[in-house]
């Protein structure tokens, strides 16, 4: 099914795994000629998957000298560039599109090379905030600018998606139900009438391979490079109105939103207690993503200056056991990457990716809203991808689609658009869409053999959650 005819050309910066996944789908979808189609990559990596589809490549590593020299002539009026890269500002990449009137959308917002792990900079400077807060200022009320779409993979993106609907759910089986907020306003009162206090991006990847994580070797099913560049960084949250003070090691930043907080430590040093219905209770990783800030900002409560609301939003990231493997050897190595990098695709026999949000607070106690997506279905459904990149590429070409409909809405985030429409372009490539509730808290099974300082009257404090 084609969503979209697209009549300007496309311009794709980066070929790693989400790179090749997306293409068939962008190929399946979107009507355009494979003729206008460019790949502009740092290396050969996935050439030949590109060959196959006929897509040309350029093969040409983008840095802030030659940005503008490479990519401003391959984009005029109306074309769009997709950023599938690391180490490329994407605060540069969209001032160019702006200049040249071209749609533009991302996965992340990404730091010129080195930016995640700058010793110059402040564990504050070099977080996700701080990256946010510098796209969001390109945002322009009102103004009639190509669309940006920043952050729309699954998370951030999907997941962002999910809480909306997620919201809905509830509010329907607990009798607050009504139609769809129309506003952010409207989101955010939702929330808070349904007493919503945390919201976990709760995700466990079961996928496992028939070769063993070797000893100095990082595996993991989606872009190494990424994981650990925010496995690095700061972890942060988003911190709600329900919270008591602060850990001992978080702080706040001294501009922006105020929405987050940031500890100073590792995002992948960091664990979390959280919940999925296949899994059930697990300890994650607190690793920092832009939807843990722009969901807590996106459902805030104001009265003028002062915030009357805001849920704590994190994420809680059981990767497939390898990558659990490998990032306690990346933490004994002092955070230095290993050697050998191996991105589990093909040799994956078996296992899933269970993806959602965790509404926790309201009247019905926990609610897990999101995907099961096997790596069986996900071959079945879209040639060189996993159940991991599936969900991350379909996310990529909905938001596509939905920016090509709505061509000059400025700088937007996954948050402000139409989730029932991008849900329904994704849903065929997402598996099993599950909501399941639950009466789990982190208090429970606590104090069983050890004691513990536990929040009994706040069960979904922070203090709860984190091990």
């Amino acid at each position: 099914m084609k969503h979209v005819a697209f009549g300007g050309r496309l311009v794709m910066l980066g070929l790693g795994s989400i790179g090749q996944g997306v293409l068939p789908l962008i190929l399946s979808h979107i009507d355009m000629p494979r003729d206008r189609i460019t790949i502009v990559t740092a290396d050969a990596r996935g050439g030949a998957v590109a060959s196959e589809l006929g897509i040309r490549v350029l093969v040409q590593p983008i840095d802030r000298q030659n940005l503008r020299d490479v990519l401003a002539p391959l984009l005029e009026a109306g074309d769009f560039l997709l950023n599938l890269s690391v180490d490329v500002s994407s605060v540069a990449l969209i001032e160019l599109c702006r200049a040249a009137g071209a749609l533009y959308l991302d996965t992340c917002i990404e730091p010129w090379a080195g930016g995640y792990t700058d010793p110059t900079l402040t564990p504050s400077q070099r977080s996700n905030y701080a990256l946010r807060e510098s796209a969001r200022a390109l945002a322009v009320p009102g103004g009639q600018l190509p669309t940006a779409i920043v952050g729309h993979g699954a998370n951030p993106g999907l997941v962002s998606h999910f809480v909306k609907q997620a919201l809905l759910d509830v509010a329907r089986d607990t009798g607050a139900g009504g139609e769809a907020p129309a506003t952010q306003a409207g989101w955010a009162a939702l929330a808070q009438r349904l007493g919503i206090q945390a919201i976990h991006i709760a995700e466990r990847d079961t996928q496992v391979g028939g070769i063993a994580k070797r000893r100095g070797e990082f595996v993991n099913t989606w872009s190494i490079d990424g994981f650990v560049g925010e496995g690095c960084q700061p972890a942060e949250l988003g911190w709600g109105t329900h919270e008591g003070a602060l850990p001992a090691d978080g702080r706040r930043h001294e501009f922006g939103c105020d929405a987050a907080i940031y500890l100073m430590r590792p995002g992948a040093s960091v664990r979390v207690r959280s919940w999925t219905p296949l899994e059930g209770p697990f300890h994650g990783f607190l690793i920092t993503h832009n939807e843990s800030i722009s969901i807590a900002d996106y459902y805030t409560v104001r009265d003028g200056d002062a915030v009357r609301y805001r849920p704590t939003v994190h994420y809680a990231y059981h990767p497939c056991d390898d990558a659990v493997l490998s990032i306690h050897e990346l933490a004994g190595r002092n955070w230095q990457m290993q050697p050998t990098q191996r991105l589990m695709m093909d040799e994956i026999g078996s296992g899933m990716d269970e993806l959602g949000v965790l509404l926790l607070g309201h009247e019905r106690g926990a609610y897990w809203y999101g995907s099961r997506l096997t790596i069986e279905e996900a071959r079945r459904l879209a040639p060189h991808n996993n159940a991991t990149s599936l969900q991350v590429t379909a996310a990529v070409m909905a938001g596509m689609v939905w920016a090509m409909e709505h061509p000059s809405r400025g700088l937007m985030e996954a948050d402000e658009l139409d989730h029932a429409r991008v849900l329904d372009i994704m849903r065929p490539y997402l598996g099993e869409l599950v909501g399941v509730y639950s009466d789990w808290t982190p208090l429970q099974d606590r104090a069983r053999l050890f004691p513990e300082d536990l929040d009994r009257a706040q069960p979904f404090r922070f203090s709860n959650i984190r091990v």
